[in-house]
């Protein structure tokens, strides 16, 4: 969606929105950091984000690859930053060819800074010589495709009336050339932005404006940025923060509060401004800190418009259906379903493309280094001490294993303890999701989509099992008429109970004027796609161990000859139901494997 339109949609329901900035990182390594980051902040419920175009254009290439990521993989909307700086006309065209592709729809159009290593801004052979040029090519290429923003100076509010009237005339220009909303640089003379705003609406902009927050993260870095823009800053600022400026902490949270005043006096100052834009420098805390003193707390319908992030690229913004089994490795699926020409936006079957990508064009390894691995997961001997990782990681104590990069998400820990104790009993669970039963659309744990909808979950197991308890399992599934599963071997031997070819909801939700919506289900065809890839981060496990130890010895020999096998129990009001053939299982193989002295005889591999 275009950001107008968001804040269009934002007034109309008289709610505050925010946002947050980012600039692409210098290394390999600070990249993959910073969208981990970026996904973990969608949580804080930003209406969107946008990307920084290097001061002298040297990381134009990492700013589209980012708009590509965040708008496909992370699923937020996303504005590019482009500049005229070392940008000949072609490669202007490239980048909004480039995001365009990747479904963007917001570009803020600057002039940018002079350079690196020169102190005068020149245009090069080719290319725009102001932000106006820019903004008239995109619009003479693109029409209105594209929601066009340019920069706002607040600061220019203190230059001598005859050159801050010149400033104005040129913004004004820049908005009759044809811009949606505006971006302020950011400030902290509150009474400064308030006086410009109104200069603004005095000289015609009616357009939308958006004040840019920085937080103050340290007193070296405050004092930094301010120098750098030039930005004035109120003694009473000055006042509170220079006698703990060697105590960062304190700089934050003294800073914390200044700011937070500011953002209360400009959303009461019945400028109709209703969003705050946030210069996060790539960090994390500072945000947070502002929007939990500012009392902001993001809408599950923001950062949760279905259970999963939806793609935003132009072929997937249909997509509202996906197999359960990719839940902890969103990307692997992108990638393993980008030649699709449809996506699932009804049922399942009915639109989905005949075959997933091969594994080896997306390739399966480990986020963790080598180190890491051994240090998070060390060297198991046995299995009972590779079943004790599994259940740590469900307990909340391990924060990742190879099938989830990220820590147990806040639902497992309802039947956090029942899975420590299937895995205790020999079921290696992978995926799982608790029974629900129209929980509000806004509860804070299982909640999705929007607002006065009721949500609801079948209970969902994945796991690896040994052959032969898998076959005291089964035979207690067969006794409950609501439990469905399919088994599947690393040959791609397939076993199933159930007698449709269609895919099974696992997942729902009914809203106000709306039709139902299943946007997660468990089905054959995906389940035999995934197994290649289950099986293989189990070798890439034991791969981090050298050849011939006993620790990879036994990660062969357990995913060698394991079965994957997935449970859903069809009854979503018994939440506990899906847990007791586990269990009974699991005792009636303990009872068949007891050594004399009555305990359990220990063994590397329930058979």
């Amino acid at each position: 969606m275009r950001i107008s339109k968001k804040i269009e949609q934002s007034n109309k329901e008289g709610r505050i929105w925010w946002s947050f900035e980012y600039f692409p990182p210098r290394t390999a390594q600070g990249l993959q950091n910073l969208l981990d980051r970026i996904k973990r902040m969608t949580a804080l419920g930003p209406e969107f984000i946008d990307i920084t175009w290097n001061a002298g254009g040297r990381t134009s290439d990492l700013t589209a690859h980012m708009v590509k990521t965040c708008q496909g993989s992370v699923g937020i909307e996303t504005c590019m930053h482009l500049t005229c700086t070392n940008m000949p006309k072609e490669k202007v065209d490239i980048a909004l060819q480039e995001a365009k592709k990747a479904g963007c729809r917001n570009v803020l159009a600057l002039r940018g800074d002079p350079p690196q290593g020169k102190d005068e801004w020149e245009a090069v052979e080719g290319g725009f010589v102001h932000g106006i040029d820019l903004v008239k090519h995109i619009h003479n290429e693109y029409e209105d495709y594209f929601d066009i923003a340019v920069a706002g100076f607040p600061q220019f509010q203190l230059l001598p009336p005859a050159e801050r009237d010149l400033e104005m005339k040129y913004l004004k220009e820049k908005i009759d050339a044809g811009v949606n909303f505006i971006f302020t640089q950011m400030f902290y003379d509150v009474d400064v932005f308030i006086d410009w705003v109104k200069a603004v609406r005095a000289a015609g902009i009616t357009i939308p404006i958006v004040p840019g927050i920085a937080p103050i993260q340290t007193w070296n870095g405050f004092l930094k940025a301010t120098s750098l823009a030039n930005t004035k800053i109120p003694q009473f600022f000055l006042d509170a923060l220079e006698p703990y400026k060697n105590d960062d902490e304190k700089v934050r949270e003294i800073g914390t509060k200044l700011v937070a005043d500011m953002c209360r006096k400009i959303l009461a100052a019945g400028l109709g401004i209703q969003g705050l834009h946030f210069y996060t420098m790539n960090l994390e805390k500072g945000t947070k800190m502002l929007l939990e003193e500012l009392n902001l707390t993001p809408r599950v319908e923001t950062i949760k418009p279905l259970p999963w992030r939806q793609s935003l690229t132009p072929n997937r913004r249909q997509e509202n259906i996906r197999p359960i089994f990719w839940a902890n490795r969103t990307d692997s699926y992108l990638s393993r379903t980008e030649n699709w020409d449809e996506f699932p936006n009804g049922r399942f079957g009915d639109s989905r493309s005949p075959a997933y990508g091969e594994l080896d064009g997306y390739g399966i390894w480990l986020k963790q280094t080598k180190e890491e691995a051994l240090k998070l997961w060390g060297e198991p001997k046995t299995f009972a001490e590779v079943a004790s990782l599994f259940s740590q990681f469900c307990l909340g104590g391990l924060k990742a294993l190879p099938w989830s990069n990220q820590a147990a998400s806040s639902e497992t820990s309802v039947i956090a303890l029942q899975l420590a104790k299937m895995n205790e009993l020999g079921f290696l669970t992978i995926n799982s999701q608790p029974a629900v039963n129209g929980a509000r659309s806004d509860d804070s744990q299982f909640g999705w989509g929007p607002s006065n909808g009721y949500v609801y979950q079948k209970a969902y197991l994945e796991f690896f099992v040994g052959p032969q308890l898998l076959e005291l399992l089964l035979a207690h599934i067969e006794r409950d008429s609501n439990m469905t599963y399919y088994v599947i071997n690393k040959q791609g031997d397939l076993r199933t109970n159930t007698h449709s070819d269609g895919p099974n909801a696992v997942t729902w939700g009914v809203f106000p004027g709306k039709e139902i919506v299943q946007p997660t289900v468990v089905e054959a065809l995906s389940f035999m796609a995934w197994k290649d890839e289950a099986y293989e981060l189990g070798v890439k496990w034991a791969n981090i161990y050298e050849a011939g130890t006993p620790s990879r010895k036994l990660m062969i020999e357990i995913f060698e000859s394991s079965y994957l096998v997935n449970v859903v129990h069809n009854d979503f009001k018994d939440s506990q139901a899906i847990f007791e053939p586990f269990f009974k299982a699991g005792a009636e193989y303990a009872a068949q494997h007891v050594n004399g002295n009555g305990s359990a005889a220990p063994k590397a591999l329930p058979n």
